[in-house]
């Protein structure tokens, strides 16, 4: 069995425990993913957010509040348990101190917008009044060192 073989069934196994959650990756680099992962683990993320045009013909991505969903490492294996706890629909220009502090507590508003614009702007583009999802969540389970 490969280790892709191995991650596919921790996946499967897992949503045995956590029936409809779904699986995704925090960041687009191994960097940003492993940093963020760590982020929830210390307490400082309780939100993610993503253009409304990333998600809005892809059902399964969007965040549904009760729902458990499985953060995976880069390369594809599990690393958390998450549960949404709140959804927000909100343009970018309307993003709150609060939202940007939850989405990792070493951003201020200033930096989330500065960081934010910068990022939207390299993966798709961005207007001071594009939609977003604002997911809050909260962690359910932390799954390093666990045997799947």
């Amino acid at each position: 069995m490969t280790a892709k073989d191995d991650d596919y069934d921790a996946i499967v196994d897992l949503n045995d425990l956590y029936p409809g959650a779904g699986t995704f990756k925090f960041g687009n680099t191994k960097a940003e993913c492993q940093a963020q992962i760590e982020l929830v683990r210390k307490g400082l993320k309780s939100a993610n957010c993503a253009p409304y045009r990333d998600i809005k013909d892809d059902p399964d991505a969007m965040p549904v509040v009760g729902r458990c969903d499985i953060a995976a490492n880069w390369g594809g294996s599990p690393a958390l348990v998450v549960r949404t706890t709140r959804v927000e629909h909100v343009k970018f220009c309307d993003v709150t101190e609060a939202m940007a502090e939850a989405e990792s507590s070493t951003y201020t508003l200033q930096g989330w917008l500065t960081s934010k614009e910068a990022y939207f702007k390299r993966n798709g583009g961005w207007s001071d009044d594009m939609p977003l999802v604002f997911e809050f969540f909260e962690l359910v389970e932390d799954l390093d060192g666990r045997s799947l």
